[in-house]
């Protein structure tokens, strides 16, 4: 691992100015507690709106990677400042990471930051740069975003990702699985916000809920994603009925 706690240094003045993102519970705890790490693999999990996507983009922003997506240690892509909380977002680290990655400059850092929406562009970057082998034009996209995990996702790092499992397949989403387990066996450490139960159902991760009440721990078959997915698979109609009578 790299990191145990991630915070954000923000004035009380600001803290208590009530507007955004400071408003949105999970950040207001992240500001006032911390967010401690304590397994390889860490998905956030919440309902779209719960604030998730904006810490783990703080969290990237804060390491070093690049808002719009790519590879920790060269100049960024986007011509956006980091956001506010991103600015302010500060580790404790690991031994391992303080020694490694967390004292010095950026360029020693290592990790990457997938987020679906600018994922192709990203890859298209890091294909230029001769950081990965295939051609991102010649793939789908769901096979541009298991070439980066298998090409850009390796060894100790930080690696960031938001919603990977919106290109990917019920198969692809399984791989996916198998090398986030590898990945976090090997010294590495992944955060990563999604809706999948696929995903999250990596045994040995850790689990955070994002919502209304903050961030808490969960459990995979506490989850309210796991349950609603559970009963839909098992009587579609039932959930199907209100929107199509509706109609």
């Amino acid at each position: 691992m790299i990191v145990e706690r991630a915070y954000a240094h923000v004035t009380e003045g600001e803290a208590a100015e009530g507007r955004w993102p400071w408003s949105v519970p999970c950040v207001r705890q992240l500001v006032e507690e911390g967010l401690r790490f304590s397994a390889p693999v860490t998905f956030l999990v919440g309902e779209n709106g719960s604030g998730k996507s904006t810490l783990v983009e703080a969290l990237a922003e804060g390491f070093g990677l690049d808002s719009w997506g790519g590879s920790a240690g060269y100049r960024y892509a986007s011509a956006r400042e980091p956001s506010e909380l991103g600015a302010r977002v500060r580790f404790e680290a690991t031994a391992a990471g303080g020694r490694r990655m967390l004292r010095g400059s950026r360029t020693r850092r290592r990790g990457f930051f997938l987020r679906a929406e600018t994922a192709l562009d990203a890859l298209g970057r890091e294909q230029t740069t001769g950081r990965i082998s295939g051609s991102v034009d010649e793939m789908s996209h769901g096979e541009g975003f298991l070439m980066a995990f298998r090409e850009r996702f390796e060894g100790p790092g930080l690696y960031v990702m938001d919603e990977p499992e919106a290109a990917l397949s019920f198969a692809s989403c399984l791989q996916l699985v198998g090398l986030l387990h590898h990945l976090g066996r090997s010294g590495a450490q992944i955060v990563c916000a999604t809706h999948s139960p696929v995903l999250t159902a990596l045994p040995g991760a850790e689990i955070i809920e994002v919502g209304d009440h903050g961030m808490r721990p969960a459990g995979w078959r506490d989850l309210e994603l796991v349950d609603h997915w559970r009963r839909y698979l098992n009587d579609p109609w039932a959930y199907l009925r209100h929107i199509v009578e509706a109609e």
